[in-house]
């Protein structure tokens, strides 16, 4: 197994009011096979055993489902690699040597809970708006009881890929949420069961993600190119539109 030396520049803040800064550690123990936040893991027992206040991030699943692993990383939300959330990002990606900058998602509406801990309740607010359906179901209903075209169904499932991690919002100029909101409404609009609350559900998600302080899109493109789920800037095309003309019906 190959060892290797990282010199490490990570963001310290003790809260969302007060100031923070960058600290610099070196572990030489890192092995190439170690996931990110192995990594990240073993600086934490080293400060620890040294009686030192470890590095709080976030995390859960770790198998880049959950989306709680939103660094960033050298300046690009979760990392170098595409397509890869941080917590699947391995340190075989990096080089013997290498200076690491790990810093949190930045935006005015993702305050700093401690260190690189944000908090996404936002996301929560925009989909609580409108990201559901109100049919009353009983019991779970049998599958091929309401037909679904085969072009709706693999556009919905595409956007619903999305972790609602925040890269997207990190990486953008204007800290929009305009992909992962969009992401939400295309995975709801084009089933049969969230047809009847499309005009509802997009005004109300998109009048939500102004309200948390959001920037505008200014079609920048950095939003899909860091998305670890690929999700496509097609769904924000979609969302302006379906929110121009429910405004309009309205």
């Amino acid at each position: 197994m190959s060892q290797m030396t990282i010199h490490l520049k990570i963001w310290r803040q003790e809260g969302p009011d007060t100031k923070g800064a960058f600290e610099n550690h070196t572990l030489d123990t890192v092995n190439e096979h170690m996931s990110f936040l192995e990594m990240l893991d073993v600086l934490n027992e080293e400060l620890i055993l040294a009686g030192n206040e470890p590095f709080e991030f976030d995390y859960d699943c770790r198998e880049g489902i959950c989306g709680s692993c939103n660094l960033v990383i050298n300046g690009r939300a979760h990392g170098p690699k595409r397509l890869t959330a941080a917590c699947q990002l391995h340190m075989r990606n990096f080089k013997d040597g290498d200076s690491i900058v790990i810093e949190p998602a930045r935006a005015a509406a993702f305050p700093v809970i401690k260190d690189l801990v944000v908090d996404r309740s936002a996301f929560d607010r925009i989909i609580a708006a409108g990201g559901y359906i109100t049919v009353r179901t009983g019991s779970a209903p049998e599958a091929n009881s309401i037909p679904v075209e085969l072009e709706d169904s693999t556009f919905s499932f595409d956007y619903a890929a999305c972790i609602g991690c925040g890269a997207c919002v990190a990486a953008c100029p204007n800290s929009s949420a305009s992909l992962f909101t969009a992401a939400k409404l295309s995975h709801l609009n084009r089933l049969p069961q969230g047809e009847p609350e499309r005009e509802k559900r997009v005004v109300a998600m998109v009048e939500q993600m102004e309200k948390e302080g959001f920037g505008d899109c200014s079609n920048y493109g950095e939003c899909e190119a860091v998305c670890p789920k690929g999700i496509s800037i097609a769904s924000i095309a979609e969302m302006r539109r379906n929110y121009i003309k429910a405004t309009i019906a309205g």
